[in-house]
C-alpha cells in the first residue's frame, strides 16, 4: 500500500498546508517558494503515475488517493489566490474549476456504484486542462499582480483557457456517462 507511487501522492497532500503557510508568511521569497511547492506537487502528479505504471505499483488506494490529492492541491491553491486577486475576473474561472472537480468526483463515484467507472476515465482534454491549470497557478502564485502585471495577465489567460477546457471536459464526461446515468436512475 505504501509503495513509492503512493508515497509521492501522499507527499502532494503534505505540500498543501506547507503551501498555505509559506504563501501567507512574511518570508522574503514566500510567493516563489509556494509556487515552487506547487510546481513540485505538479511534478509528483506526473511522477507517481509514471512510477505506478513502470514498476507495476498501481493499487486501489493509489487510484483513490491520486485524484483526491490533485483536486485538493488545485482547490487550495485557487482558494489562496482568490483572496490575493479579489476580483470576479479571478474568482469566476477559479470557481468553475473547483465546481467541475466536485461534479466529476461525484460522477465518478456514482459511475463506480453502477459498475461503469471506465466510462469517465481521464481523457487527453483532462490532461491538457491539468497542465494548463498547473502552469497558470504556478505563475499566479509566484508573481504578485501589482509588480508583475504582464506575467499575471499570462497567468489569467492560461487560467481562462484551463477553465474553458474544464467545462469542455465536464461535458465530454457527462455525455459519456449519460446512458449509464439515464438507465441507473
Amino acid at each position: 500500500m505504501f509503495n513509492l507511487a503512493n508515497q509521492l501522492t501522499l507527499g502532494r497532500i503534505v505540500f498543501i498546508p506547507l503551501l498555505v503557510i509559506v504563501y501567507y508568511s512574511n518570508i522574503k521569497w514566500g510567493a516563489f517558494i509556494s509556487a515552487g511547492l506547487f510546481a513540485l506537487a505538479g511534478l509528483t502528479d506526473w511522477l507517481d503515475g509514471y512510477v505506478a505504471r513502470k514498476y507495476n505499483q498501481s493499487t486501489p488506494f493509489g487510484a483513490f488517493l491520486d485524484p483526491v490529492a490533485d483536486k485538493l492541491m488545485v482547490a487550495v491553491a485557487l482558494a489562496v489566490l482568490i483572496q490575493t486577486h479579489a476580483s470576479i475576473w479571478f474568482t469566476l474561472p477559479a470557481t468553475v474549476i473547483i465546481g467541475r472537480e466536485i461534479v466529476i468526483s461525484a460522477l465518478r463515484e456514482w459511475m463506480a456504484e453502477l459498475g461503469a467507472r471506465a466510462t469517465v476515465k481521464v481523457s487527453m482534454i483532462g490532461k491538457v486542462k491539468t497542465t494548463l491549470q498547473i502552469i497558470s497557478i504556478i505563475v499566479l502564485l509566484a508573481f504578485d499582480p501589482i509588480n508583475f502585471s504582464v506575467l499575471n495577465t499570462v497567468g489569467y489567460v492560461l487560467l481562462y483557457v484551463a477553465a474553458a477546457l474544464t467545462l469542455w471536459s465536464m461535458i465530454v464526461y457527462l455525455r459519456a456517462a449519460w446512458p449509464s446515468l439515464k438507465n441507473g436512475v
